[in-house]
């Protein structure tokens, strides 16, 4: 009998799916096209630029321009496209769903498998499309076998839902977690690397580590980390959240074996996307949210073993990955680092202005958190919102990671910007 996994390699090997690809290509692939027709370089710190550019780029969204949503690095609204792609997807499922759902539409995430894959730079049986970060972190943590007694490493600054986790299983199996502080601006990346070596202990079994940091935008050198807990034999997640489609990278630059990460945010994907890596040599060893039976031990597709669930959301990925390919990886990174120099070239020059992000583009791209002094971030949060219509997010965090996150986006305009820093300096004058 033919299983499910060999029926979808089989079909993929005959090019069954061809037909849905290229109905990816539609809205999505004529506005960066026609944006990218009338470009006359290709150095992306010219195109970050290039407002006609941008303009061509920002109306493939859908969005309401009476508000200002500076908060992208919660959730980013999806291009039209995208959108248009999971009403469609979502209609076909609702013909007969026991059909067209699961035997007609279902397939089909194979193809978004792959391309996933080839983003990330892994093999595709080493990729499960999950519905967030934090599934597939709390796939790890609570996936992973660990005994009462077992140390675990994380930062202060890595996600709450995933420090709450590891403290349920302080609290359900006896492990030892310890978490540590570390500059919000450190020197240098080293200063990072240094802070975890310095805390590894003989029972140290998983470091868990935050690719961007959610509070302050801080880029943490995973390569290294990842490294190092190769080297002393101890397991090292890494939680891409924040990473993923926001800066150009793949999965050797990084040497990890687990790393997970949401759609909904940089790849402008539909809300409750999202993808766990794991190295296919250690699928085995980590077992799923839900049960699977035995003979999926090393399948990948074990992850996403949640029961009935729609599949709209994951088939538009695709349209989302269109979009990306077509703006360009190294295009968006340079324009979210621009953004950024705009106003933080202007608001600096104040002197109760302080920014708790390193300005190294090593070390940051599109997360920035903005301090200022004699203000409670959920004060200036507030004021900027109810006054002025701009979405920030405050960040009220130990020490001193305090501020308001600000993350715009490409659909973002430089008006846009200058708006904002109108508003903090009206803020600055009461």
């Amino acid at each position: 009998m033919t299983t499910r996994r060999r029926f979808l390699q089989s079909a993929l090997g005959a090019g069954v799916f061809a037909a849905p690809l290229a109905a990816l290509t539609d809205d999505a692939l004529r506005v960066v096209d026609r944006a990218r027709a009338r470009l006359r370089h290709d150095d992306p710190e010219k195109i970050a630029r290039d407002e006609r550019y941008w303009r061509d780029i920002q109306s493939a969204f859908t969005i309401d321009r009476n508000w200002m949503n500076l908060n992208n690095g919660g959730v980013c609204p999806s291009p039209r496209a995208v959108s248009e792609a999971m009403r469609r997807y979502l209609d076909q499922s609702q013909a007969a769903p026991s059909y067209s759902m699961w035997e007609q539409l279902e397939p089909r995430k194979e193809v978004v498998r792959t391309r996933l894959a080839k983003h990330f730079g892994c093999d595709r049986e080493e990729m499960a499309i999950v519905r967030n970060a934090s599934e597939a972190m709390e796939t790890l943590i609570f996936g992973i076998d660990l005994k009462k007694g077992d140390h675990v490493l994380a930062c202060t600054h890595n996600y709450p839902r995933m420090l709450n986790t590891w403290r349920q299983r302080v609290r359900r199996h006896g492990i030892e977690l310890e978490t540590f502080d570390v500059p919000v601006v450190p020197k240098s990346p080293k200063q990072l690397v240094d802070a975890v070596a310095g805390r590894i202990r003989p029972n140290t079994r998983v470091i868990e580590v935050v690719h961007v940091a959610n509070r302050n935008g801080q880029i943490w050198p995973v390569r290294d980390i990842c490294r190092l807990g190769r080297s002393k034999g101890i397991e090292v997640f890494v939680d891409g959240a924040h990473a993923f489609a926001h800066f150009p990278f793949k999965r050797d630059e990084l040497e990890c074996d687990f790393y997970g990460t949401s759609l909904h945010k940089w790849l402008l994907a539909p809300h409750g996307t999202g993808f766990l890596y794991v190295r296919k040599d250690r699928i085995k060893d980590v077992w799923p949210l839900m049960a699977a039976s035995a003979s999926q031990d090393g399948d990948i597709r074990k992850y996403e073993e949640i029961g009935t669930h729609p599949v709209a959301n994951a088939l538009a990925i695709g349209e989302a990955l269109t979009f990306h390919e077509g703006v360009g990886p190294s295009n968006k990174a340079a324009r979210l680092r621009y953004l950024h120099s705009r106003w933080i070239k202007r608001l600096s020059r104040n002197g109760r202005v302080r920014l708790n992000t390193s300005d190294d583009p090593n070390q940051s791209c599109g997360l920035r958190l903005l301090d200022i002094d004699g203000i409670t971030p959920t004060d200036v949060q507030e004021h900027l919102r109810e006054k002025h219509g701009i979405i920030t997010a405050a960040i009220n965090g130990p020490k001193d990671v305090m501020g308001n996150r600000i993350s715009p986006n490409i659909y973002t305009t430089l008006e846009e910007i200058d708006r904002f820093c109108d508003a903090v300096e009206g803020l600055l004058r009461a």
